[in-house]
């Protein structure tokens, strides 16, 4: 091994070690639905133990389902780790895979892979606080998808090795996130119209490629078809419920082009109330600027390109840019959200296109890409640092609810009545689902889970659990028809008594309070 590449895999390593701080800076991450998906993972898990109440309350699904990858994959790891550990675990995973799946891309372009590097920041942001989990995971396979096509169709000896790879991934990536899967359905023709194969461009070098995309395409047929033909419950006005038909007026909420112009730069971070950590955004943003300027001044300078890059035709050099307009199309084309079907839509490809954008920057003269990588490297290490300092001050506030565990009853049925949702140091309402913490860590169950929607692998058995039609809204809570069927209370803003008033007295009781946190149980 040369001294040339040591540093260049030195240079990786510490960008993306420092990519996964973060994670490992707190005990507790701070994602909104974070909570409720170790909860299913958990239930999934323990399924048929009856020291909980899963056996009771749940069932597995038994219709395909596209968020099975992450669910299970924590689920597979858990027989080894202990939950949060394999949560992180593969997390981590995610946050490596982001750029090195992105180097797979740029490599198999016939480009240069530093500007993977860039990517690090944008594996954090507004997606990731909220918890779309399944979907940001996708995005490294997707990734991968793309290059393994190009692949099939540019490495005429290894076609074959490389579709068999392409079915595989194309399948993953269905089963994590069907938004990922939907940029492929537009990203994949453009790559087959726009590669060129050693033999021409005729149909007969590209039947690999085709071939290794059936699966998954017979795959998503199939899912449209279990999906779509399930009756719609039409509720206008209520969460989680259609308001119309799939693709009526009323069932689609959009932004405006100036609102998602706007929101596309946050939406990339987010996560801190001080804003320190777009700085990590408008980091990698310079050096590929930077990137951009040095090139512009080697082409007028006719500087020679880097060995690394081979004779491109007028189409192919410009496939990267058509993938990150893609991604960008579909921001700004796509509604907000399909009512009953899929929410935050549009504002999710923000986190594809990004990378994809700064991963634009053209050849440099070869001189220059260790130089850039450093710059590169040095951008994520700052991202990384930024993002692991402010995750840590989330613990502090996290501790008051976990300290609850110890006054929860074995098998609880919890009730979450959280009025205050939002963090002190961080951005996102990251308290929403305070209650399934508990429930989780005893084995219970709570009033709101991720069961009840049809993406999930598990559904309740019987009839679902009461509760107020939103978990935004506990003041609608009725204690009759929905608090009585619970023996344990969360509660977080109000003092217990402002709610409960004189049962406090009779049927509850304060087991607990920690901080702005207090728990009340049923004597």
């Amino acid at each position: 091994m040369t001294q040339n590449l040591k540093v260049e895999r030195m240079l990786w390593a510490v960008a993306l070690v420092m990519g996964v701080c973060p994670l490992w800076a707190t005990h507790e991450l701070p994602l909104v639905d974070l909570p409720q998906h170790l909860h299913l993972i958990s239930v999934l898990h323990r399924l048929d133990d009856a020291s909980t109440l899963y056996p009771e309350l749940f069932a597995r699904r038994p219709e395909l389902t596209p968020y099975l990858g992450y669910y299970y994959a924590v689920s597979l790891l858990n027989w080894l780790l202990p939950l949060e550990l394999a949560n992180k675990l593969f997390l981590s995973a995610y946050v490596v895979g982001l750029p090195l799946s992105l180097a797979f891309l740029l490599r198999s372009l016939k480009r240069p892979a530093w500007p993977a590097l860039l990517a690090v920041p944008f594996a954090y942001g507004d997606s990731f606080a909220w918890g779309f989990i399944n979907y940001i995971s996708a995005l490294p396979l997707t990734l991968l998808t793309a290059g393994l096509f190009v692949r099939a169709i540019a490495d005429a000896p290894h076609r074959l090795r490389w579709a068999i790879g392409l079915a595989l991934s194309l399948i993953a990536v269905l089963l994590f996130h069907v938004q990922a899967f939907a940029y492929l359905g537009v990203a994949l023709p453009f790559l087959l119209l726009t590669t060129r194969a050693p033999e021409g461009r005729g149909w007969q070098a590209r039947r690999h490629a085709l071939a290794g995309v059936v699966p998954g395409v017979a795959l998503f047929i199939a899912w449209v078809g279990l999906r779509l033909g399930q009756p719609a419950e039409i509720a206008p006005g209520q969460p989680w419920k259609s308001w119309g038909p799939l693709l009526s007026e009323q069932n689609l909420a959009w932004k405006t082009f100036d609102q998602n112009k706007a929101e596309l730069v946050p939406t990339l971070a987010g996560m801190l109330p001080d804003g320190s950590d777009l700085n990590g955004v408008y980091g990698v943003a310079l050096v590929a600027g930077l990137g951009l300027l040095l090139a512009v001044r080697a082409r007028f300078d006719k500087a020679p390109e880097s060995a690394a890059v081979v004779e491109e035709g007028p189409l192919e050099r410009w496939r990267i840019v058509g993938l990150a307009a893609l991604a960008l199309l579909l921001y700004f084309a796509l509604p907000f959200d399909i009512r009953g079907y899929m929410y935050y839509l549009n504002t999710r490809y923000a986190h594809l296109a990004a990378p994809l954008v700064l991963a634009c920057v053209p050849p440099l003269p070869k001189g220059l890409h260790r130089t850039m990588l450093a710059l590169a490297a040095a951008a994520a290490v700052f991202a990384g640092f930024t993002l692991a300092r402010g995750f840590s001050h989330f613990d502090d506030e996290a501790k008051n609810l976990t300290a609850l565990i110890e006054s929860t009853a074995p098998k609880p049925r919890v009730m979450g009545l959280i009025w205050a949702t939002q963090s002190r140091a961080m951005t996102h309402p990251l308290f929403l689902h305070a209650s399934t913490v508990l429930a989780r860590a005893r084995g219970g169950v709570t009033n709101f889970s991720f069961a009840l929607t049809p993406h999930s692998p598990l559904k309740y058995r019987g009839e679902v659990p009461p509760s107020f039609p939103s978990e935004w809204r506990p003041d609608q809570m009725n204690w009759e028809t929905q608090g009585r069927w619970y023996d344990h209370f969360v509660v977080r803003g109000p003092n217990p008594r402002q709610i409960f008033g004189a049962l406090l007295d009779s049927e509850l009781y304060i087991a607990a309070q920690s901080g702005d946190f207090w728990l009340v149980r049923k004597r």
